[in-house]
């Protein structure tokens, strides 16, 4: 069997091609076009194991990212542990991807319920699911689903309104929301490269293409484009839906809170395990949305979450031992898949095992454990805020200054890369995309556009289970600018345990603020320059351990380019229109005075 790999946005698929020494599977495979309502018919494979004894359930996912070469599941180390037990396996193009007829809209979101006829990607759910009853035999008449990425938004939304047969899924890093912290934006802030690469991708033919950049280094790339306008001007010429889309929708208007899973999710219909990544470069703040907002209304306990130290769909593939540069010391992939998932789906699809699952189950780096948590965040956890200091120093003690400020400038014609560069293409050969979260940030450490504190040695563990929210009284010359916030655990410089680890510098949590949506993100506002104003931004959840004798940094910068479109720092309504004279230089200020002080609150376990 030759194994070759792919990557997707949604993920790392591992694809088993023939050859002359494949055994064959216990499975039996067939493709099908499976009409919907609105006569399109959708291309689907099915897997059902050669022997049965009893009638057995349907596991279903639906995605865009091409079906038909998609192996036996008993190859596949993602589902093996399920298949092993044995499901009949369903997976779908969506329509207007790859052999699926129909046209495709990115996100198909709504549909007007009173015409019988009209169609969204519930609907195409349903119709699967009906003609899966009637027309696979042996099954028990239940169905699960499941999902990473696009797939998880797929999965999400047929259990907002799921067919009656439909009784668990397990939505895998789900986008929640595209505008406030997912693929094309983090609090307003536009995923440039990422936004343009799969609207590319997705949108320039049916199936998946790459963007045919002149070098192999795309930081150079995105700054000579210049201006957002020039995107359409020299390149997509209107074509392509979702860029259009982007340029004309720079807000938090109905467009985006639409689609959003924030305005659809309503109490848990059926039960749903919400899978994450810590370090999820694609979607991150999806699946622990999602959790949230289906736990805000959950009184009978069908909404779970599971959280380990994987990037976008990790926990699919490897063995789940370290992630670029940093080690776990567990196979933490394969305990998800074995001891979590396999058992999750037994249970609602199959009536095996006690059912007593945990509220939320998380990996905490550091200690390299997995913990078992009845609410999440944990009650036990305590709010504890982290201050910027003088020289650099970060304490848990409040600054009792009259006056105190650090300050840099930030040049949009000399932004910060955010990983280290060559920046390869998102999808391209060769590409560190799927690792950047946790590169050393070493690299940006000693700029003068990047602002660090760091505390003392830690004499004792930190634990921060929870949330983690970044205060910043900041102003500036321009009239708009974005604040990058980023946590980190310093290693000591001298590390027996790993020498090539001495003072990496790990990045715990992070995001990025649009200055201009500070008040809201629906009316942006410019910023008055040189005013003093109060930032609040999301750095999300984390369970980490700070160990004894590492530091705790803080890291604040302005550009994180190209990942982030640079803001002019001059308030323009629409960004997408700016002209290259908009782009100017800004000085950035963040105030740390017992007034004004400047801190990361953390939710801390334990001392």
């Amino acid at each position: 069997m030759k194994i070759i790999s792919r990557w997707l946005p949604g993920l790392f698929l591992l694809l088993a091609l023939p050859s002359i020494a494949q055994t064959p599977g216990s499975y039996e495979r067939r493709e099908v076009l499976i009409r919907m309502r609105d006569g399109v018919s959708l291309n689907t494979v099915i897997y059902t194991p050669k022997a049965s004894k009893e009638p057995l359930p349907f596991l279903l996912t639906r995605t865009p990212y091409g079906v038909s070469e998609t192996d036996s599941p008993d190859r596949i180390p993602y589902v093996k542990d399920m298949a092993d037990d044995g499901y009949i396996f369903v997976y779908q193009d969506i329509r207007g991807r790859y052999k699926s007829e129909g046209t495709f809209e990115m996100q198909r979101f709504s549909r007007n319920k009173e015409d019988p006829k009209a169609i969204d990607e519930s609907t195409d759910t349903y119709d699967t699911i009906d003609w899966l009853l009637a027309n696979i035999t042996n099954n028990n008449k239940k169905v699960g689903m499941y999902g990473i990425s696009y797939a998880g938004w797929t999965t999400a939304i047929a259990a907002i309104d799921p067919h009656p047969a439909l009784v668990a899924v397990s939505e895998q890093a789900t986008p929640s929301d595209m505008f406030l912290g997912d693929d094309f934006h983090h609090n307003g802030a536009f995923r440039l490269s990422y936004g343009f690469e799969y609207a590319f991708m997705e949108e320039a033919t049916k199936t998946d293409s790459l963007f045919p950049f002149p070098s192999y280094d795309t930081y150079d790339w995105y700054l000579k484009l210049g201006p957002l306008s020039n995107v359409n001007k020299l390149y997509f010429k209107e074509k392509l839906p979702t860029w259009n889309d982007f340029a004309k929708h720079p807000n938090y208007d109905k467009f985006w809170q639409k689609q959003s899973l924030i305005s659809r999710i309503d109490s848990p219909k059926i039960p749903i395990m919400n899978v994450a990544g810590w370090w999820d470069q694609e979607d991150f703040y999806g699946p622990l949305k999602a959790y949230q907002l289906w736990e805000k209304q959950d009184k009978s306990h069908k909404n779970f979450l599971v959280a380990g130290p994987w990037n976008h769909g990790g926990w699919g593939r490897s063995d789940g031992r370290s992630l670029g540069n940093i080690k776990f010391d567990t196979a933490t992939s394969v305990t998800f898949r074995k001891e979590i998932q396999a058992p999750w789906f037994a249970y609602y699809l199959k009536g095996k095992g006690a059912g007593n699952f945990a509220e939320a189950v998380t990996f905490q780096t550091g200690s390299n454990t997995w913990k078992r948590y009845e609410t999440w965040p944990p009650k036990e956890a305590t709010k504890r805020n982290l201050y910027f200091q003088a020289n650099g120093k970060l304490s848990f003690d409040a600054p009792n200054v009259a006056s105190g400020a650090d300050a840099y400038v930030s040049d949009p014609a000399q932004p910060v890369p955010y990983r280290t560069r060559p920046i390869e293409a998102t999808y391209g050969p060769g590409s560190r995309w799927r690792t950047w979260l946790t590169e050393d940030q070493r690299f940006v450490h000693n700029r003068p556009d990047v602002l660090s504190w760091e505390t003392d040695v830690l004499q004792e563990d930190v634990t921060v289970t929870g949330e983690v929210l970044a205060k910043l009284f900041a102003a500036t010359t321009g009239s708009d600018a974005d604040w990058v916030v980023k946590l980190i655990d310093v290693y000591p410089a001298h590390y027996p345990k790993d020498p090539a680890m001495g003072g990496y510098q790990f990045m715990i949590a992070n995001d990025v603020f649009r200055g201009r949506f500070r008040n809201s993100f629906e009316k942006p506002e410019a910023i008055q320059p040189n005013k003093t104003e109060t930032y609040s931004i999301d750095l999300h959840t984390i369970n980490h351990v700070f160990q004894k004798g590492h530091k705790m940094m803080v890291q604040i910068q302005s550009t994180w380019f190209p990942i982030i479109d640079r803001n002019p720092q001059t308030f323009i309504p629409n960004i997408f229109e700016a002209k290259e004279t908009d782009y100017q230089k800004a000085t950035h200020t963040i105030f740390r005075s017992a007034t004004s002080p400047s801190h990361l609150e953390l939710s801390v376990v334990g001392k």
